[in-house]
Parts: C-alpha cells; structure tokens; sequence
C-alpha cells in the first residue's frame, strides 16, 4: 500500500540511538515511525539518515534573539559591568547596532536553526525607548523564516519596572497584543520595591492570562526571598501550572540543602518553572533534586553576541554540554536525561502539545552522526540535517559568519 498523503520520508535513522527506523511525514507533523522501507510512499521528498541518531528539534527556553550584534563586524567589551553597567551600556549602543530590528533577529534565529533549534522562548526588550518595536521585529523575523521556528515572546523589561514610570503600561499593552508571558527583573535589586512590581505583573497575569517569566540574579536569602513572594501570589491568584518561570534562579543553588527542598517542593506543587543558561562560574541546578521534586527546567543562551558579552553561538546543545560537564553528570541515563531537557521537555516552555518523534508530532527532527544521545552530547557533534515544520534545512547551507 502507497502512502499518498507523505510529502517528506526521513529514511534509515534511529530515534534517540534506537532501532534504524524511517519517519514519514506529512505536511508539518509526523505521520508514522515505521520499520526501514516498509511503507512505500508516492511522490515524497526523501532524505537518507545512514544510519545517524535522530533527536527531537532542540528547543531555547531563555533567549533573548532581539539585541545581538550577530551579522555586525566585532563589537568590543565596554562599558562597566554587572547589571546596572550592562543596561547603560546597552541603551548607549543599541541604536548604532540596529537593535531592536529584524535583520538582527533574523540572523540569530538562522544561526539557531542551523545547530538544530526549532523552538524559541525570547524575551524581547519593552522599554520608553523601544516601545513593542522589538517584538514587532522578532515576529517579523520568524516569518521571514517561514516560521519553521516556533516562537514564545517574553515582553522583558530589561531596565526595571517601577523605577521606568510607563513600562508596566507596556507590560500590559503587549500582553493585550499577544506576547504570550510578560518579564521581571530582580524585583529587590533593580526596582527596590518586590512587592510593588511583583503585584503589577501579576495583575496583568490575572487580567489577559499572560504567562510570567522573571529574570531573578538575587542570591541566597533575597534571591529566596523573592521565590516566595512569587510563589505567594501563584497560590493566592490560583494561576495555572507552567505559567509563571523563574530564570536563572542563582538562590536556589545558594540556599541551604532543606530550604532548596521546601522551595522546590512548594514549585512543585503550584507548577512554577525554571530555566538555567548553565553558568560556568556557579553551581548548577541540582538535576536529580529537580526531578526529583517534580520541578521542570529547561535550558536557554541566554544573549548571543551581544552588548551584554561576546560570548554565545546560540546552540543549546552546547549550553547542556556545559550544564553537565559543570555539574558533573556522567552515568548514561543522566546524560540522556540532559538531552531530553534539552530537546523534548523542554518544549513545554514554547508549546503545550508532545514533542518527540512520534505520531502526530510537528515534524521537528535533528540528526546527528553519533553513535547514541549520550555521545552526541559529550562530542557537541555538529547537526547533519535539520527539520522543522517538516521542512529540510541543510545547516552547511545556513551556515554563515557571525560578521556577515
């Protein structure tokens, strides 16, 4: 029997290292994983895996594709550091770099494609100065691709919330426009006022149904600190599981053994998120205790090329590598556990249907010539082909240099 409705067969790969299977296709979501030849199809494209491993489309839960210089001739450190220097910095720059702007977030969102991304959480910078201009341009930037990524917009108030009078307005302008989550910042540090700000997000939360994702940089105690405010009102509104995120989180790893355990649990049970960028200068999420507690994470870039530092490539599988070899995973199932954060869990940060090469699927599959996922993971094995949405992407011919 022909399979007339295939419009793409992926032949002779194994799924997450398994038995040699072909995945057929059909239009944008996987039709059937079957046995090497055994449905014939008519008038398909088709494309040979040789036998390589084939993932799920690796999916960015903390981006920020709006202000790279990605595309821009090198761009020097300056400015001061830590947080309050970055912003200053940032807004003395931006506008010479084109960003917020589509050219820029294109050339980001290609280069994500290219090592394997097919979903996007990005927080987009709302501000005086940008107005939704930045999301406008993301957006922009997805169609340009044929939205073969999937994206999440993140409305991010990168330069504070209360201290900049009019930015909760925009919060909530951009949520009524359908950002899908609006931003926080270090609700202590930054606005010096965490109830206040807190208590804005979350009526804009409670009036559009806009999810909530709060950059959170405040260790130990301040940082837990805010956890519980958060959590507070997550409770106290009844807001729905996986709607409110933390990100980066560095109190969590700084608190002591029996607090991370009762803030974990309590995450647990209202369904709160994070997501981790992986810092090679800070101990790493606890993959066993978040599992563990039932706490979701997922990982993210965090920026690429950008004013904040030139650091980033936009490959996430590069971001687990770093999370597990800075946090000392080695035995396979936790390897693999990595990878699945990586590629098929993580896409609940984007999107709420499975993602995993199975029936029904959107037809999201990364092939890599490696001998398992484990492997595939300690070697950051460059990507063979890429699909997304079920179309062929040859990363050789995406490939570009960042200064181009």
């Amino acid at each position: 029997m022909v399979d007339e409705d295939a419009t793409l067969v992926i032949r002779d790969v194994r799924p997450w290292g398994g038995e040699r299977r072909d995945v057929v296709v059909a239009g944008s979501r996987i039709a059937r994983v079957t046995a090497p030849g055994a449905v014939p199809t008519a008038g398909a494209t088709e494309v040979h895996g040789r036998g390589q491993v084939a993932l799920p489309g690796l999916v960015n839960t903390h981006a920020h594709v709006d202000k790279s210089w990605w595309g821009h001739p090198w761009e020097s450190y300056g400015g001061e550091g830590g947080t309050q220097g970055r912003i200053a910095h940032e807004r003395a720059r931006r506008d010479a770099l084109g960003i917020p702007g589509e050219a820029v977030a294109t050339r980001v969102l290609r280069e994500s494609l290219r090592t394997g991304t097919t979903r996007v959480r990005t927080h987009v910078d709302v501000d005086l100065g940008v107005g939704l201009r930045g999301i406008e341009a993301v957006r922009a930037a997805g169609a340009a691709l044929d939205d073969a990524i999937e994206l999440s917009i993140v409305a991010f108030p990168q330069d504070g919330v209360l201290r900049r009078p009019g930015v909760l307005d925009l919060l909530r302008q951009a949520a009524l426009a359908g950002a899908e989550h609006i931003g926080g910042l270090d609700p202590s540090l930054i606005d010096r006022d965490p109830v206040g700000q807190l208590d804005g997000l979350f009526d804009i939360a409670a009036d559009t149904g806009c999810g909530i994702d709060v950059h959170l940089h405040e260790p130990a105690d301040l940082g837990a600190f805010s956890f519980d405010l958060i959590l507070d009102r997550v409770e106290r509104l009844g807001i729905a599981p996986g709607k409110v995120n933390v990100a980066h989180g560095f109190a969590i790893v700084d608190v002591d053994p029996v607090r991370r355990r009762d803030l974990l649990a309590r995450m647990a049970g209202l369904g709160v998120t994070m997501t981790t960028v992986a810092p090679v200068r800070m101990k790493q999420l606890p993959l066993h205790e978040f599992d563990e507690a039932g706490v979701r994470f997922g990982f993210g870039t965090d920026g690429i090329r950008d004013l904040w530092s030139p650091y980033g490539d936009g490959d996430v599988l590069g971001i687990a590598w770093q999370y597990a070899r800075a946090g000392g995973v080695v035995r396979d199932e936790d390897l693999v556990r990595v990878v699945e954060i990586a590629s098929r869990d993580g896409a609940r940060f984007v999107t709420g249907e499975e993602h995993d090469l199975v029936a029904g699927a959107r037809a999201d599959v990364v092939l890599v010539d490696a001998e398992n996922p484990m492997d595939a993971l300690v070697r950051r094995v460059p990507r063979s082909l890429v699909v997304a949405g079920g179309r062929v992407f040859d990363p050789a011919e995406l490939a570009q240099h960042p200064w181009e």
